[in-house]
Parts: C-alpha cells; structure tokens; sequence
C-alpha cells in the first residue's frame, strides 16, 4: 500500500501482554476473493463498470476511469451490435449481408490495432490494451448513429432523410473524434499529437462514412 513504506515502528514502543491469536478476530473481508462471490454480484459488478465507462464516453472530462480499469467487454458488445445493424446493406439481393459483419469487425479491431502500434512508436505513454479499450468504448456515439439511421431510413430514404442521417452521422463522428483525443492526447508527447490524432480521425470517418452509405436492401 502508498506509504506504508515509510511507517516505522521505534524500538522505545514497549510490547507487553500475552501474545495470542484469537479465533474469530479475522473480519471475513480479509480472506474473500472474487472467486468465492455469487455469480450474479460480479455480472452486476462488470455491467457497472461498463455502464460507468459509456457515460464518461459520452460526457468526455478528465478522467482516468477508462484507462485505469480497462476491459474489452463494451466494445466487444459496440463492434458486434455496429457489425449486426450494417450487415444485409448491400444492393445485391443475393447477399446475405455477411462480408458486412465481417468486414465491420475486422476494420475496428484492425484499425484499432494500427493506431496503438502508431501511438506507441510515437513515444505514447498509454498501454496496448488501454488504447484498445478507449478507442472501442468511443466507437459508442457511432453505434447510436447507425440506431437512428436504421430508424430514419425506415421512414423513407429520400432527401430529407438523407439530411438528417448526414447531421447525425457528422455530430456522432466528431462526438467519437473528440471523446477519443480527450484521453488518448494527454498520453503523448506534445509535438506528435497531430500525428496521433490523424490515424483516428480517419478511423470514425471509415466507419462514419460505412453508416452514412448504409442502404438497407
């Protein structure tokens, strides 16, 4: 523990009294593990910290929380519901939509991937995983872009319905853009940030672009 290192204990300190262990004085906390808890506390507990990390991704501040306590879970989940919603858009009746899937998971794991390769050869202090974690976690305002694409094109794929896809699309993506930087900049050294900041952009303007074209057949 932090500063227990420099707790001394003098020598003048007088030891008196019958050295015994009571049975029972241990409190239970001190030998629980994980291990030994209902399963349902500790889905409710990773549920928790999922649910905790969307909110930071949509209300980005200065926060360590997604980069302390990272986990793979919740992009996991946005990849394969962003990878559900655009599969069966292709023009091409025969298709059953699944180079769609594919193609989705392969470009944000994959792109994901490439920029921490990138930040760490630019001397970025951030870890390969925690990268993973904030880049899949702010894939979260793109995934409800696509949600309110779906339900707009189901009113029709004219005009105004393109406006409105195309507004929410280029809010969502600068949304994605500007929450991902808010962690990852501080992480890197300050005359490489735009060489760090580029490769993410083009990152959420791929998949922004993959919404916005989404047609359904």
């Amino acid at each position: 523990f932090p500063g227990l290192a420099d707790v001394s204990i003098s020598e003048d300190i007088p030891v008196e009294g019958e050295i015994t262990v009571p049975v029972g004085s241990r409190s239970p906390d001190e030998d629980y593990s994980t291990l030994d808890e209902p399963v349902r506390d500790t889905i409710m507990r990773d549920l928790k910290a999922v649910g905790k990390k969307f909110v930071h991704v949509m209300y980005p501040k200065k926060s360590s929380a997604l980069l302390r306590d990272w986990d793979l879970w919740g992009p996991l989940v946005l990849c394969v519901s962003l990878a559900l919603m655009l599969q069966g858009g292709s023009a091409d009746s025969k298709d059953d939509g699944g180079p769609q899937f594919a193609e989705v998971f392969v470009i944000i794991w994959f792109g994901a991937v490439v920029i921490t390769l990138n930040s760490k050869l630019l001397g970025g202090t951030i870890s390969f995983f925690q990268s993973l974690c904030v880049l899949g976690y702010c894939v979260l305002p793109l995934t409800v872009a696509m949600l309110v694409c779906r339900l707009v094109l189901l009113a029709g794929s004219g005009t105004v319905s393109f406006i409105i896809r195309l507004i929410v699309v280029v809010a969502m993506f600068g949304w994605s853009t500007l929450a991902s930087t808010a962690f990852l900049a501080d992480s890197q050294p300050p005359n490489r940030k735009a060489l760090v900041v580029y490769p993410i952009f083009l990152f959420y303007f791929v998949i922004s672009w993959m919404i916005l074209t989404f047609t359904p057949q």
